[in-house]
C-alpha cells in the first residue's frame, strides 16, 4: 500500500466543462461578467454560479470584480489561455470533420487592418463564402498591432496586418502593397505635387474616418509623435464617402491609393504621394499555425496568396 503524507489531503479534482471555457473567454474578451453571460447565452445568475464553482474547484480567484467590471487575475489569465487552445482545437475537428458530419458549421474569425477590409477582402470572402455555405465568418477591422496580439492570444484565427509590426511568434505569408495617399480636390495648391510629407498638410483641414477605424487611429499616433494636431473637419464612415467631401472642398484626405485611385475615376479630385517611409503598406497574412488551422481555414489562406499572387501579376503588367 502507497502511504499517505500525514497531514497532506490529496488534490481535489478540477471540474470544467466547455461552457465554462467559453464563458470565460467571453468575459475576458468583454472585461464583464454581464456581457460575456450574454455573449454565451446563459443568464447572468448562472454564469456567476459556474465561475463561483470554478473557483471554489481550482482553488483560486479566476477574476478580480470591481465596480467597472472584472479583470483576470493571473491564474484566470492562465485558465482562458489553455481554454483558447482548448477550443481552437476544437474548431480544427470540426473542420476536419465536416465533410462527413453534415449540417456541422465552421466559424471562423479574421481581423483585418482598415485597408484590406475595404478594398482588398470584399472579392476573396464573396468566393470563399460562395464555396464554403456552411462556414461562417466573424471579420473585424482592427489595428495591426492589436490583431497581432490577438492571433497570438487566440481571439482570432487569421490576421492580416500592415505596416512595421513584430510578427515574430507568427507565421506570416506575403498578401498585397498598398500606401497611403494624399487625396485633395483638383484645383487643391497641392494637386500637382510630385509628393508631400505628411507634416506639411496638417494646416489643412482634414476629412478623416470614424474614431475606431485603423487609419484614423495610426493617424493619430503619427500626429502624437509629431506633437501637431489633426484638424479634423469631418469625420465619415467609408473611403468613398471621404473622396466626396475632398471633392466638395471640404477638406483633404489621407486613404489608400487602392480607394483614391477607384474613386477618382469618377470624381474630381488629385491623387498625392506621401514622402513618409510609413505610407508604404506591406500587408501580411498572419496565424499562430497554418498547419493547425482548420480545413476550412486553410483553405481561405489559399485563396487569399492567390489574389496575391494575382495582384502581383497585374501590377507587372502595369
Amino acid at each position: 500500500m502507497r502511504a499517505e503524507r500525514v497531514g497532506q489531503s490529496p488534490p481535489m479534482p478540477i471540474h470544467f466543462d466547455l461552457v465554462d471555457l467559453r464563458l470565460m473567454v467571453h468575459v475576458a474578451e468583454a472585461n464583464s461578467l454581464t456581457r460575456g453571460a450574454e455573449a454565451s447565452h446563459i443568464s447572468l445568475p448562472a454564469a456567476s454560479t459556474r465561475i463561483r464553482n470554478l473557483e471554489e474547484s481550482i482553488g483560486t480567484k479566476l477574476l478580480y470584480r470591481t465596480s467597472q467590471g472584472v479583470t483576470l487575475t493571473p491564474p484566470g489569465q492562465a485558465f482562458v489561455h489553455h481554454a483558447r487552445t482548448v477550443l481552437g482545437q476544437l474548431e480544427h475537428l470540426r473542420g476536419d470533420l465536416q465533410e462527413y458530419a453534415r449540417g456541422i458549421k465552421g466559424h471562423l474569425r479574421v481581423f483585418a487592418n482598415t485597408t484590406a477590409l475595404g478594398e482588398f477582402l470584399p472579392p476573396v470572402l464573396r468566393s470563399y463564402l460562395l464555396s464554403h455555405p456552411d462556414v461562417n465568418i466573424d471579420l473585424r477591422e482592427q489595428l495591426s498591432h492589436d490583431i497581432v496580439r490577438a492571433v497570438t492570444d487566440g481571439r482570432t484565427d487569421l490576421g492580416i496586418v500592415a505596416g512595421l509590426v513584430r510578427t515574430e511568434n507568427l507565421e506570416t505569408l506575403p498578401y498585397r502593397r498598398d500606401r497611403l495617399v494624399l487625396v485633395v480636390p483638383r484645383t487643391h495648391r497641392l494637386a500637382g505635387a510630385a509628393s508631400v510629407a505628411f507634416a506639411d498638410t496638417l494646416d489643412e483641414d482634414h476629412v478623416g474616418l470614424h474614431e475606431s477605424s485603423a487609419i484614423h487611429v495610426f493617424l493619430r499616433q503619427v500626429c502624437d509623435q509629431l506633437h501637431r494636431p489633426l484638424k479634423l473637419r469631418i469625420q465619415v464612415g467609408n473611403f468613398e464617402a471621404a473622396c466626396r467631401m475632398v471633392e466638395a472642398g471640404v477638406g483633404v484626405a489621407i486613404l489608400p491609393r487602392s480607394a483614391a485611385r477607384r474613386h477618382a475615376q469618377a470624381m474630381d479630385i488629385a491623387i498625392v504621394a506621401l514622402s513618409d517611409p510609413w505610407a508604404i503598406r506591406e500587408m501580411l497574412i498572419c496565424m499562430r499555425s497554418l498547419d493547425a488551422l482548420p480545413v476550412f481555414a486553410r483553405e481561405l489562406v489559399d485563396l487569399l496568396v492567390e489574389d496575391a499572387r494575382r495582384a502581383a501579376t497585374q501590377d507587372e503588367a502595369h
